[in-house]
């Protein structure tokens, strides 16, 4: 049992890492905090400092969230624990302890909580967002509509009751920590991410 509480809050300090602004900080010498959008997630160091940097924090943020959660099967491998761990690791991602409990939205480092978790769904929420962001260019509306597809995908592919439950509270955090976004949607007045721009 100790083991698994240890594990629990090692977890939660490993989502905590705000690769984000260590990549910004370290490209840029800048606090990703206090440009763009003001988030420290991978799409505003991608906007605001580069193609490289971004690419880099996306891929850690998805990993952080990834790696832990597969390990986590090898102490436990029940759906509760690994739903545990996974929380442990959104909820340091999004209030990370390192920067006075003011973190990123949660959507790459979900991505890396469900791959681990529930592989096709994820996946199928990942095509979706590919689909919305290529159509609109809005990484924000490609991001929530892959969140709300994840309890509904669950659902209909049989997963059960505590996956479809999970999924559904971590979607409405996810839209919650994107309510500016979805304001801006509506006015129209949200960036577009273009990756490649057009001469």
């Amino acid at each position: 049992m100790l083991i698994k509480i240890l594990y629990i809050l090692l977890t939660y300090l490993c989502g905590s890492i705000p690769f984000a602004y260590i990549v910004a900080k370290a490209n840029g010498k800048v606090d990703i905090r206090t440009v763009g959008s003001g988030n420290s997630g991978a799409t505003n160091v991608f906007r605001e400092i580069g193609k490289g940097a971004g690419a880099i924090t996306l891929t850690a943020d998805v990993l952080k969230g990834f790696i832990p959660v597969y390990f986590a099967t090898f102490i436990d491998n029940s759906f509760i624990y690994s739903v545990a761990v996974a929380a442990a690791i959104m909820s340091g991602h999004m209030f990370t302890i390192f920067l006075k409990f003011k973190g990123g939205k949660g959507v790459a480092t979900g991505l890396g909580v469900f791959s681990a978790i529930m592989p096709l769904p994820s996946l199928i929420a990942l095509s979706i967002f590919g689909l919305v962001f290529v159509l609109s260019r809005y990484v924000s509306l490609g991001s929530i509509c892959a969140v709300i597809s994840l309890p509904l995908t669950s659902y209909f592919l049989g997963y059960g009751t505590k996956p479809v439950i999970f999924t559904s509270a971590a979607a409405v955090l996810i839209i919650y920590r994107h309510r500016t976004n979805i304001k801006r949607l509506i006015e129209r007045s949200e960036n577009k991410l273009r990756i490649f721009k057009k001469k």
